[in-house]
């Protein structure tokens, strides 16, 4: 344990129930159990009723839900009325008013059709027509929703493929349509977030086609800038956006502990003695001689001095009795849960057996990784004056520094300890994990652990992900919310807003990403105003190790902006031609997509993909505008698992991760069963798989390579070269190792003959010749992660001039490359095509590269962490990295830039 944060308790401030609202629904609330609502339910109800656009952006479990289905079903069930009241009048019967809801996953919308389904029951109001409408949906229900619902439900994808192409389908939906509802828009980022921005323009265009003119209502994560993002989301000027951000909803007290597991016995690894003293590829500090300062010695320290409270000599971390033992951690934690493990029913087991030792934080250890809120030691207070540790002198910072051959347990494993102690000492828990494997590899460690206590205790846990069946995913959600589970080991496909509250524990494998992420995650402990425990893991990569031992990073620093661009070429332009299909593009609407549409429009005339008359812009080719893009990305349909026997279909697995997770031969685990793959036969999108029973895993292995096919532009500066063009990254899957489980044995490998894989995509380059990597001191050795620490760097810079998410971008590094000749550092789209960024980048090569240098050198950190060269989606798990020589090559390349630029 590295570090405690009490998150203190938050009382809730309610209000009555607005005059508009329709009696059934307030009833029908009442009888769910909200007697009265949060203020900032009230708040964003009435600004939405008052036909303003408005963004509801507070925390998980706050009830954003109630906000715009009050509203929304207000106005349906008034137009109902008054249909009753007339119903001769055709009008009555066709002007319904009507809502649209639009979810980034089906499962969140099924979600939302089921608590509706509980409100119109326990309101006992049957005259609302509710629907969920996509592309699993038969042609006869779609037709029923088309006719006749009032609130439907649905995704922006069917949207883009299905509604809007057929719009006149759906023309009693358009022309009543009063209010569409975007939940969880936070998750409508980069070039996804400006794809979906662009079809809500399409929307509102059709609808004003048909005489509508919609109300939308946003529920969002806590972001910045709620706001703009939602304005720019929608289209509109961001005064035109009410902004409902504080959160009255009550909170319990929440208990944050960061993690890092401990090392694992006899660490010195094999091959460690064939190293070089002094490796120089390593980048770890050497680890401090831990000469022991009392807390009232103001002397300047050394660099490698610790800190240490008068009475003890400072060791690193963890700095928790018993730490390195999970069950000491979880019974400690059992502590910072009330009422786990008291009601009813013996807790056996390695948690519950264990006699309450009072294990805890021990008051005579060092406390600076724990925040229990007023500052305990001198470093904490401040009165130290400059506050340094253990890092160089001058820097304030506090290392942990480690040998680099000392393995640690994984995260998946300490999760899986965690979460079993968890659940036999009677919480209920959600553990998150980064990969469809590690889901299910935690569910099936914790029921092997929770078989050894009770085998009853084993049924209560499952895994959870993409790629099951709806009915699986439904059945999951419901037994979790019941009890009947007692706990989940899940991707992040449970961090958007399925209902699922009275949760005790999260436990989170791994840093998520985004701030954004790991407090949505994070808010599924102890909602409804219960009190909750967040463990995060740290996973062996030098960006978590950073995080969890720098609190501040996590705690202290704001929430990430939603970014997204609709305005860029690669991504309007499709769009545009899916609005002119849909109907005519006229010039007074151009403004709606943006100032270059125009020019842009312009282009595609000329290139014959528009035709242009006087009266507009028309599409006038056979196949579907829609088909020229995919909101998502996902380069193809989903592969499904079959059993071979029974014909039983399992679940699917997305078409990019086919080759690496079913290919011949692979073991695929399903709800903790698993099954080899007999045949993974791509042209049919089908794995063949048989049940057996097996001790081993298989991992592929596979080779990604940047090749440049054309150079578009060139710009040389001296011995440096600047490129632009199309390259193609190509990966492919050549084979697998079969590993024992649990200590990951090789068993054997297999070759296997999958087709490459290849995305055409757009990007800028540079070179560094070995005349500039001379000049700026960097060996042959330092090179790979002096180029690696620059790309991650170079990589987080561009959205702040390309206006693009980081996850956007991909990139390689390498000491030479096969047609540069020479080091190179890529920057690529991560899109098929091409969608702007490393265009942006390759005309602003000076400004973004001096801005990469000034950051990496302007960070306090010595080696290099998440605010400068650490990257959280890094497929080599962050390493190589040289903070050091990144900036000294960076400043060689510079030196040869143009003054212009």
């Amino acid at each position: 344990m590295t570090h405690v944060r009490h998150l203190p308790a938050r009382a809730g401030t309610q209000a009555d129930w607005p005059s508009w609202a329709d009696p059934d629904l307030v009833q029908g609330y009442r009888a769910l159990g909200v007697d009265r609502p949060w203020l900032h339910q009230v708040e964003a109800a009435d600004a939405a009723w008052s036909g303003r656009h408005t963004v509801l952006a507070t925390s998980t479990g706050s009830g954003k839900s109630l906000a715009f289905w009050l509203p929304a079903l207000s106005t349906a069930r008034a137009a109902s009325a008054r249909s009753l009241l007339d119903p001769g009048r055709i009008e009555s019967v066709t002007r319904r008013a009507t809502t649209l809801y639009l979810c980034p996953t089906k499962a969140l919308a099924a979600d939302q059709l089921a608590a509706l389904d509980r409100l119109l029951v326990a309101g006992r109001t049957r005259d609302v027509r509710v629907s969920t409408c996509d592309g699993d949906t038969s042609l006869d229900e779609r037709r029923w929703v088309q006719e006749h619902a009032d609130v439907v439900l649905t995704n922006p994808d069917f949207l883009h493929f299905a509604l809007l192409p057929q719009h006149r389908r759906w023309a009693r939906l358009l022309g009543s349509l009063r209010y569409v509802v975007v939940d969880e828009c936070h998750a409508f980022r980069g070039v996804f977030g400006a794809h979906v921005g662009l079809v809500l323009r399409r929307l509102r265009r059709l609808a004003a086609s048909y005489g509508a003119t919609p109300t939308f209502l946003l529920a969002s994560a806590t972001t910045s800038d709620p706001a703009v993002s939602a304005a720019r989301l929608i289209g509109v000027d961001p005064s035109e956006v009410t902004a409902v951000t504080a959160d009255a909803s009550p909170a319990g007290r929440k208990t944050f502990v960061l993690w890092q597991p401990p090392e694992l016995p006899g660490s010195d690894a094999p091959w460690s003695a064939l190293l070089p003293e002094d490796d120089p590829w390593a980048t770890p500090l050497a680890l401090p001689r831990h000469v022991t300062r009392s807390a009232d010695d103001l002397s300047p320290p050394a660099p490698d001095d610790v800190w240490a409270v008068p009475g003890t000599v400072a060791t690193p971390p963890p700095a928790f009795p018993g730490a390195d033992d999970p069950v000491v951690l979880a019974e400690a934690l059992a502590e910072m849960l009330p009422g786990v493990g008291d009601g009813p029913g013996p807790n056996p087991g390695r948690f519950g057996a264990r006699e309450a030792s009072g294990a805890g934080l021990d008051p005579g250890l060092p406390t600076t990784h724990l925040d229990a809120g007023a500052p305990t030691t001198a470093w904490e207070s401040g009165s130290l004056g400059t506050g340094e540790g253990s890092g160089p002198l001058g820097t304030g910072e506090r290392f942990v520094a480690e040998p680099s051959d000392r393995p640690r347990r994984t995260a998946t494993a300490e999760i899986a300890d965690l979460l079993a102690d968890l659940t036999a000492a009677g919480a209920r828990s959600l553990a998150f994990t980064r990969s469809r494997r590690g889901a299910e590899s935690v569910a099936a460690t914790t029921r092997a652990h929770l078989l050894e206590i009770d085998p009853t205790f084993a049924t209560s846990v499952q895994a959870y992900r993409g790629g099951y069946l709806p009915e699986e995913r439904r059945a999951l959600e419901s037994a979790i919310r019941s009890g009947a589970l007692r706990a989940l080991a899940t991707t992040n496909a449970l961090e958007l807003g399925v209902d699922i509250s009275g949760l005790d524990a999260v436990l989170i494998a791994g840093w998520p990403g985004t701030r954004v992420s790991l407090w949505q995650q994070a808010g599924r402990a102890g909602r409804a105003g219960t009190d909750g425990l967040v463990v995060l893991v740290a996973r062996e990569d030098p960006l978590d190790t950073f995080l969890v031992h720098h609190a501040e990073a996590i705690f202290d620093a704001p929430v990430e902006a939603t970014v997204f661009d609709t305005t860029n070429p690669y991504v309007l332009a499709p769009h545009l031609c899916a609005a002119a299909a849909e109907l005519p593009l006229r010039s007074e609407e151009l403004g709606l997509f943006g100032p270059r549409t125009a020019e842009l429009l312009a282009e595609l005339v000329e290139r014959g993909t528009l035709r242009r008359r006087p009266s507009g812009w028309y599409w006038t080719h056979n196949e579907q505008a829609s088909r020229l893009t995919d909101l998502r990305g996902a380069g193809g349909d989903p592969v499904r698992v079959v059993e071979s026997v029974t014909g039983r279909l399992l679940g699917t697995v997305d078409a990019a991760s086919a080759d690496s997770t079913v290919h011949d031969g692979a073991v695929y685990v399903h709800q903790g069963a698993s099954f080899v793959v007999d045949e993974l036969r791509l042209e049919d999108g089908v794995a063949l798989v048989t049940r057996r029973d097996v001790d081993y895993g298989t991992w592929a292995r596979w080779v990604t390579t940047t090749e440049i096919q054309s150079v578009d532009a060139e710009v040389p500066w001296g011995p440096v070269t600047w490129g632009f063009g199309s390259v193609d990254v190509t990966t492919q899957v050549l084979g697998y190792q079969r590993k024992r489980i649990p200590d990951l044995q090789v068993l054997g490998t297999e070759e296997l003959d999958l087709p490459a894989r290849t995305l055409r995509t757009t990007a800028v380059w540079w070179t560094a010749p070995a005349e500039v990597l001379l000049a700026a001191g960097v060996t042959v050795e330092a090179a790979p992660g002096a180029l690696h620490a620059a790309e991650h760097a170079s990589i987080g810079l561009l959205p702040l001039l390309a206006t693009c998410d980081r996850w956007d971008l991909g990139g390689l590094s390498t000491a030479l490359h096969v047609d540069t000749e020479h080091a190179t550092v890529f920057v690529h789209d991560a899109y098929p095509g091409g969608a702007g960024f490393a265009e942006r980048g390759f005309a602003l090569g000076a400004t973004w590269l001096r801005a990469t240098r000034d950051a990496i050198a302007a960070c306090r950190c010595f080696a290099g962490c998440p605010a400068c060269v650490q990257s959280p989606k890094c497929g080599n798990a962050n390493n190589p990295l040289d903070k050091a020589a990144a900036i000294r090559l960076l400043t060689a390349v510079l030196a040869h830039a143009p003054t212009a630029s």
